[in-house]
This record gives structure tokens, sequence and C-alpha cells, in this order.
């Protein structure tokens, strides 16, 4: 049976971990390394680490802040925001990453996944899609949009097509991002989810919008995902990875290590 994987994030500025709502109004969370560690422990099955405003800023990743938290945690470590060469990519594993999310600089440069994914394995490159579901058309699901520069700017892609470019090119995994409900604690997107699992046959992490265990039951369900991230719940201590799991374990999902 298919385990569903539960994912904490951290999203990092001035090598500080940030929480807003559908990418603005950001407060204060914490440490990297120390939330790292504190969610590694209470349970969840991975973390991600996502340095939101290098590729605006025009540099690279904080490569520090990841490696101080690659020391406190014994789960996979996947890193994104700033990784736009096979070197960038090195850095970030060299520091302890075991995987990379790439956004910007895989639609910049498409080649760049499979560069990194001959270097690592397809299974060290996630690609990170910032959506937005499309405000004209008969159907915003299908028409929605790619962001990139954390959320800044429109890259002229639909999310399905780039979903399946994302895969030809050998992601191994994809990171779907509902800018519309990012923050919210309103549930995820399930229909835009669906969609993107049904467009690619690799795994695809839900992102934006977890607030209650009923919000993972249904994207783990009506939302096909293989894994669903959150933030906001987990910083805040509205629930620790561990009794998430426990109630969706108790409600017939089947989730990594419940208990």
């Amino acid at each position: 049976m298919l385990t569903r994987r539960v994912i904490a994030c951290l999203d990092v500025r001035d090598g500080r971990v940030v929480k807003g709502v559908q990418f603005v109004d950001l407060v204060d969370a914490g440490d990297p390394a120390e939330l790292a560690r504190r969610h590694a422990e209470a349970g969840a099955d991975e973390i991600v680490l996502l340095d939101i405003t290098a590729t605006h800023e025009g540099r690279g990743t904080l490569v520090d802040a990841v490696r101080r938290a690659a020391e406190q945690i014994f789960v996979p470590f996947t890193v994104g925001g700033g990784i736009r060469t096979l070197e960038d990519a090195a850095a970030v594993f060299a520091a302890g990453a075991d995987k990379v999310s790439l956004n910007s600089a895989a639609l910049a440069e498409p080649e760049l996944i499979g560069r990194i994914g001959a270097e690592y394995g397809a299974q060290a490159v996630v690609v990170a899609i910032d959506a937005r579901r499309g405000a004209t058309g008969a159907d915003p699901v299908l028409g929605a949009r790619v962001y990139t520069h954390g959320g800044r700017r429109d890259a002229g892609r639909t999310v399905m097509e780039w979903a399946r470019e994302a895969e030809e090119r050998g992601a191994g995994e994809i990171l779907l991002t509902s800018m519309d409900a990012d923050g919210t604690r309103a549930g995820f997107d399930c229909e835009l989810t669906a969609a993107v699992s049904g467009a690619a046959s690799i795994p695809v992490i839900a992102s934006g919008g977890a607030g209650s265990v009923e919000h993972f039951a249904e994207v783990f369900t009506a939302g096909r995902a293989d894994a669903a991230l959150a933030a906001s719940i987990f910083h805040f201590g509205v629930a620790s990875a561990r009794e998430l799991k426990a109630q969706l374990a108790g409600r017939g999902v089947a989730v990594r290590y419940p208990c």
C-alpha cells in the first residue's frame, strides 16, 4: 500500500523562518536549525527549506542556514531557492541536503533539471511550481498559471504543461504550491492537485492551505497527492506531524510511521 508523507516546510528569509499569507505579510517563526530539529523529532517524514528571496534578490542559497539545519536532522532534507547551476546544487548537497528544489531556474533553463539529475539521480531533483488559478477561461484549474521569483512574475506557462515537461526533463517529484490557498489554513487546492497528479506520473507534493487533519485527508484522497507539506500549523503549535499522522491513520489513510 502506498504510504503518504507529511512534510514540514521552512520558508527562510534573511536567515530566519517566516510565514505569510499568499506569499505576503511575512511574520517571524524562528530559527531554521531549531525548527528543523523540532519538526523532525515531532514526526515529520521530511523537511523542506526554501530560501524564498534568493532568486528575487539575485543571490545564491544561504548555505550556512542549510548546513546548520542539516546537522540537526535525520530525515530527508530538500533545499530550494537561488539554485541556478549545477555548481549551486553541488554546494547545497555538500552542505547536507538530500534533494534540491528548482523553480525559476528550471523555467529559465529546463536542461538544468536533467543535468542535476544525471549527477545526483532523478530522486534528488524536485521541481517546485508556484501556481495561481486562471483568472479567465472556462476552466480555472486547467488554466492555472505558473509564477516565478517568489510569486512575483507570471512565467507564461500553464501549470499542466510545465508539470508534464518537468517530468520529461527528468524531475523526480513536483512540489505544487497553490498561491491562492497559501497561508490561509482553509484547505489545500484539491482540484488543482488532482489535475497535476493526473498530468504527471511522478509524485506530487501538495502545498498551501493546510489547517486541519481534514485538509490532509482530503488532499490525500480527493487531491491524489503523494505527500503534503505544511508550515504554519507546525511552527505555531496547532499540531505536530506525529499527532497529525496518528489521526490520519485512524481515518484509514496510510502514512509513514504513524505512532
